[in-house]
Parts: structure tokens; sequence; C-alpha cells
């Protein structure tokens, strides 16, 4: 017990000098098969199931700051798949379906909690909306079932005990098979398995230009010199519109920053998600004991990572209306992610007017609980330059086509 407390001492004191590295740290290469703009899950992902699933193996990965520096690190780490349209819920149960064996494909613990997700359904309107969505997620596979206040009160019981309380609560709806996972173990993992098949991953390698000659993209302009490459593919969530306009390219996005807080560490009181769209909030507690707080997205277009505090005081409000017994915990630390957010709230992925050119953004607030599906999807249709199936509904012909995939009514508290 002595030699491994003075072990640690040791390692502590040393500054981690001796540790080895996870992934190597390459320089870049002056020409790649494929050039992945944006090191976050979504990015690594795509590296990683490339040279599984695919072959290709001759992969940057360029990063402008550090991995999992941007929106992958400043989220609320939910994972469900409870989706109400068809194509929607088909593409985030496959990712759903991979998160269940990812720790041991990876061979990293990405703390993966399937401890459920509940919606709280406050009016009869609610009500019926997930009576809907629930028949609709039977239809497509979705396992999620109905509540009663009763059960819910059961499951968690310390929601608002008031006879009357502000928000009357009529019932929920949960999918057991959601939870949370380690957002930062996320990008590790698939970091150190992409690298392991041989993706070279560069970091502080912001990409300054898209090179094209003619209609086909030929390579791409750095901070460390050009690198020239047959594909590229832009997965930069927040400022996947900024990259594609180097390539001449106006996409139908928009972007905003997307806020949430966490409290001071307390003992184990809350094992599931809870979410309320009526009032904006949802809530979990970390595996350090801290609560993570979210809400809508604010309402205004901004690059800002530090959000407003009208979104803090809001979504505080109705955290206590709904949990009184939170009341009293001091709030650590407050931050906000910056989503891009398409006109159907829905993601785009797929080829672009530019030749060689591949682009997956406009996740909005559900990037997280898809990196692996999307990186899944997405590298399938890199390698083979069409789109899987389940990513072909979401490309981006279907504004002009008119075949829109609206997922407002599904996404709750998410839009």
């Amino acid at each position: 017990m002595r030699y491994s407390l003075f072990s640690l001492v040791r390692q502590g004191l040393n500054d981690h000098q001796q540790w080895p590295r996870a992934w190597r740290d390459p320089q870049p290469k002056p020409a790649y098969d494929v050039v992945i703009v944006g090191g976050g899950g979504h990015g690594l992902a795509t590296a990683y199931y490339l040279a599984k699933e695919h072959g290709v193996t001759n992969v940057a990965v360029l990063e402008k700051g550090s991995l999992g520096g941007g929106n992958t690190g400043r989220n609320t780490t939910v994972v469900r798949s409870n989706y109400l349209r068809d194509d929607s819920a088909r593409l985030y149960e496959h990712s759903l379906k991979i998160w269940e064996g990812l720790s041991k494909e990876l061979n990293f613990n990405l703390m993966f909690s399937q401890r459920g997700m509940i919606a709280l359904a406050h009016t009869r309107h609610e009500m019926h909306e997930m009576q809907r969505r629930l028949a609709a997620l039977r239809l497509n596979g979705v396992d999620s079932e109905m509540l009663t206040p009763a059960e819910l009160r059961r499951w968690v019981p310390i929601l608002n005990p008031r006879p009357k309380p502000r928000y009357e609560l009529l019932g929920g709806m949960v999918q057991r098979r959601a939870g949370t996972a380690r957002h930062d173990a996320v990008a590790w993992g698939f970091a150190r398995a992409a690298d392991a098949r041989g993706v070279d991953i560069i970091q502080n390698c912001e990409v300054t230009g898209i090179r094209r000659e003619g209609g086909r993209a030929v390579g791409v302009e750095t901070t460390r010199g050009y690198i020239a490459a047959a594909k590229i593919a832009v997965v930069v969530a927040g400022h996947a519109s900024v990259v594609m306009a180097m390539a001449g390219l106006r996409l139908p996005i928009q972007s905003y920053p997307l806020q949430a807080l966490v409290s001071e560490p307390v003992k184990p009181i809350l094992d599931t998600v809870v979410m309320s769209g009526l009032i904006h909030v949802y809530v979990s507690q970390s595996d350090k004991g801290e609560l993570v707080v979210g809400a809508a997205r604010d309402g205004y277009v901004s690059y800002a990572q530090r959000g407003s505090f009208p979104v803090i005081e809001d979504q505080v409000a109705a955290l206590i209306e709904l949990f009184p017994i939170f009341s009293r915990l001091r709030f650590l630390r407050q931050w906000a992610g910056i989503v891009d957010v398409s006109p159907d709230l829905s993601p785009i992925i797929g080829r672009t007017p530019v030749e060689n050119l591949f682009v997956n953004c406009g996740w909005g607030t559900g990037g997280f609980k898809a990196t692996p599906g999307s990186g899944h999807v997405f590298a399938h249709t890199i390698a083979g330059g069409e789109p899987h199936p389940l990513a072909a509904p979401f490309g981006l012909d279907r504004f002009t086509t008119g075949r829109l995939i609206d997922e407002g009514a599904a996404a709750g508290v998410a839009h």
C-alpha cells in the first residue's frame, strides 16, 4: 500500500513526463487520401470507421486547437434515440446501438451509463404528443413507454412534492436505454483507436482555406502549410458555415450559443436524466456528483461561448420549480457551446456541389448523442462516394426538393 501511494505521488510530481502518449503527434504529410477538418467526436469517429470499416488509413484529422476542445467538451452528454420522424429515429437508434458496445470496441471506458431519460408532461397537449411519439417510436422498433404521475414519483421521488405545484405533472415518457457518457473519454477513445490504425491526428493545425481546381476540391491551406487531399470532409460543429465558405459554398444553417451549467458536487440523488420541454430545462447528475443542467439554445445568432444571464436565470428558476430540494445548491461554472441549426432542425450529411468535398453539420443540440452513428454513416459516404442508406435522407438536396425532416416537435427542450 505504501509503495502504491508513493508511486501516485511520484507520478503527480513529475508532471506525467513518463506517461506514454495515447496517440502520436505527427507532422503533416504533403498529401492524404482523406483530410478530415475537425477533431471533435464526429471527426474522430469518421476517421476511425474509415480505417476500420473501409481500410482507408491514409487519413489526417486536422484540429485548430486540442482534440475535443469544441462542442465535444461543451455539452451535457445526454444519449437517446427517441425522435419522432422515421429518418431521425433510425439514424439515432443506429447510433445508440453502437454506443451500447462502444467501450468494448474501443477498449476504452467511455463511462456510458444507460440510466434512462424521462420527459415530463405538464399539459394535456404534451400528453397527446407523447402518446403520438410513442406510437411512432414503436413502429420504428425504438423502446419507449408512458409513465403515470405515481410512476414518475416512484422513479424520481425528489420531484416537487407539493399537492398543487406550479407545473402539474400529468405523466411522462421514458426511454430506459437512454443515458449519458463521458464526453472527454469519447474523444480520447476514438482518437486512440484511429491512431492505432494509422490515422494522423494533427492538433494546432487550423484550416485557413480550401483549394479548388475547377469544380473539384484538391487540398487545404493550413497554419502548418498546404496539404493536398483526394477527398476533404468538413466536420466542424459551430463553424461549418465559416469553413465551407472557404470553398465558395453557403450552407443553410445558422449558429447559436447553447448554455449549460454545473453545480457543486453532492451525494447521489438523481439516477436518471429528467427533461421538461414546456419549461425548458433538463438535468442529470454526473459521476462526480455535480448536477449538469441545460436548457434551450439562445435566441440570437452568435459565436460567443459565454452565453447570457437571462437564459441562466430562466433555467435555474425552472429547475427549482421541479426540484425545490436543489434551491440551496451553488453553481460552480457555466459555459456555452456553438450549435449549427438547419431550417428543419436536422443534420446535413453527404456530398456537396464541389466534387470530393463532403460535409457533416447542422446537428443543433443533438450532436453528442449521434457521435458514433454519425461517424459510421459519414465514413461510408466518404469511402464509397454515395450516401449510407441511413444518411441519404439528410443530404443537402432536400432543401431544393422540399423533402425536409422537420424534427422540431420531437426535439423538445433541445430547440
